[in-house]
């Protein structure tokens, strides 16, 4: 009786070991899977990577983009915008470069928040690549460039000819 018990009991622990495997394979390969199952399905796939495949430009009119940022007085940081506004085609990919520069003698860490005028403007405004999607960490006196990657949709209504793009920076608690 004896035997039967510790036989039983050590082909469940084996078949609890072999699921315990099963497990950590499973979550191990469900990466890889679900990526695989996203290209073949095309779910999950960001609207902004779509558009920046698109080849389809309306040459036919421009846009102004203004590149602005915002200053706090007395912030241990300067961010700066690209000088000279830009006018690219609904659907042309477009890329500018903002400089943060950290005036302090100590280490940086923040966030910057954008804003768009008209405010109707920014479900047209596609960002592809934006240093807005993350934290941005500068040792004391670093200067940073970052690039902003954007699409202004084809679908931007034919009565908005200038769109302005400003950020403002906040510093954050270092994590």
């Amino acid at each position: 009786m004896r035997e039967q018990r510790l036989h039983a009991n050590t082909a469940m622990l084996r078949r609890l070991l072999l699921v315990a495997v099963a497990m950590f394979a499973f979550g191990f390969a469900l990466v890889p899977l679900y990526s695989v199952f996203c290209d073949v399905t095309g779910l999950n796939r960001d609207e902004a990577q779509v558009l920046a495949r698109n080849t389809q430009v309306d040459s036919s009119r421009r846009v102004q983009v203004q590149m602005l940022s915002s200053n706090r007085d007395g912030a241990g940081w300067r961010l700066i915008a690209p000088t000279e506004a830009i006018a690219p085609h609904p659907g042309e990919l477009v890329m500018v470069e903002y400089e943060l520069d950290n005036l302090s003698d100590r280490p940086l860490v923040g966030r910057a928040v954008p804003s768009y005028a008209p405010a109707r403007a920014a479900a047209y405004f596609k960002k592809i690549e934006c240093f807005c999607f993350r934290e941005q960490r500068l040792a004391a006196h670093e200067k940073l460039r970052m690039p902003v990657l954007f699409v202004l949709d084809n679908r931007l209504p034919a009565d908005i000819g200038v769109v302005s793009l400003s950020y403002t920076f906040y510093e954050q608690e270092e994590t």
